[in-house]
């Protein structure tokens, strides 16, 4: 020995959240994406209140829409990490997703809208099926199908949210399968 110490740099934040996360994929093989969405909340939630998880570039918001940052796609094409960053009342079209997708509120809150997909004699249309207000740490999963959702910024300062979606982002720009614009309708009372 040299009587040097070793200069040995701790891993970055997301260098940890993505190890973690690479071992909740794995952990299952082949197993349904509802276990494997699962798996990634547990090993995804005490990243969230990691100081220095995102820089400050990663953080910067889009004055049009809510923006999205590419953090990581896996080799393997098994998994995508990405932070949105939401200025005060933007939010994503209604839309459901290619593959399974854990949430995690960074800093700020969101709301969540989740929806059914009904049809009728006259056209197809959907019912809201629950609102959710997430605050920082939150966590999160949803599986197609029956994944419908809109999600927006519904306070007052910037939120922050990181999403690992079970697709590999270089071959689509995004995890969304497509978008809805179909009428909203109350859903109806059975007496």
């Amino acid at each position: 020995m040299s009587g040097h110490p070793e200069n040995r740099t701790a891993p970055s934040p997301l260098a940890q959240l993505l190890t973690d996360v690479r071992a909740a994929v794995r952990a299952g093989g082949t197993d349904d994406p509802k276990q494997t969405g699962r798996r990634v909340a547990r090993a995804f939630a005490s990243h969230l209140r990691s100081e220095g998880l995102l820089t400050p570039e990663q953080l910067e918001p889009d004055r049009r829409s809510y923006r999205q940052h590419v953090l990581h796609v896996e080799p393997d094409g098994t998994f995508s990490v990405v932070a949105l960053v939401w200025l005060p009342g933007q939010r994503t079209a209604i839309h459901d997703h290619l593959a399974w997708c854990v949430t995690g509120v960074y800093l700020g809150v969101e709301e969540e809208t989740r929806y059914h997909l009904m049809a009728d004699e006259e056209q197809p249309y959907l019912v809201p099926a629950g609102v959710t207000t997430n605050e920082a740490g939150a966590v999160d999963f949803i599986v197609p199908p029956g994944d419908i959702h809109e999600v927006r910024n519904s306070a007052s300062r910037t939120s922050v949210s990181i999403h690992v979606y079970g697709t590999d982002l270089r071959r689509s720009a995004s995890s969304i399968r497509r978008t809805y614009d179909l009428p909203v309708r109350a859903a109806e009372l059975v007496v």
